[in-house]
């Protein structure tokens, strides 16, 4: 997809954005795919080349850097006023860390732009997600007792039976139409 390139304003003179759909923070087991897009955006006038590093940290201490491929290379290139999106999935031996995706210029190794996202090892608290209904008995799996959920559910089935009721008490009745010849 196409833009037109920002002559004046905040982005003026970047080399470079990213973005992606993952949100602050998430709950992540450690081994496991972890699926985004991200995109990179080219807001210059002139093709430009970028390298995606990601970097997982926790504090201070740095756990892992690597370059990201992007169409099967390190280094990949973006049109002039234009937005790619790369569909794909990371995977880290670490929870409980800040998970950094940086978009580096290659020809100088400044880093243009990044993005970052809290990688939350799950617990009981977070496995049961979303929570379960006030009143309800909830384990860490996520089932619930049948008794409550009934309980809940009656209710709205007795509210539901009494508005159809309602409707067809108060709705007016149409004449039977009479045939031609034929008498009541």
């Amino acid at each position: 997809m196409k833009f037109d390139v920002m002559q004046l304003g905040a982005m003026a003179g970047a080399k470079g954005d990213i973005f992606w759909d993952l949100a602050p923070w998430i709950a992540y087991a450690a081994g496991y795919d972890l699926g985004c897009i991200i995109y990179v955006a080219n807001p210059t006038d002139q093709e430009q080349g970028y390298v995606l590093m990601a970097e997982l940290s926790s504090g201070t201490t740095v756990i892992s850097e690597e370059a990201l491929p992007v169409f099967g290379s390190a280094k990949f290139t973006v049109d002039p006023g234009d937005v790619i999106e790369l569909d794909g999935a990371l995977r880290f031996s670490n929870s409980n860390a800040v998970l950094t995706v940086k978009l580096v210029d290659p020809s100088t190794g400044e880093v243009v732009d990044s993005v970052a996202t809290m990688l939350i090892a799950p617990s009981t608290s977070t496995a049961s997600l979303p929570p379960a209904w006030p009143g309800t008995t909830a384990t860490a799996t996520g089932t619930t007792d049948f008794g409550s959920m009934l309980g809940f559910m009656m209710p709205l089935l007795l509210f539901g039976m009494l508005g159809m009721v309602m409707v067809a008490a108060f709705k007016p009745r149409e004449e039977k139409a009479q045939l031609p010849g034929r008498s009541q």
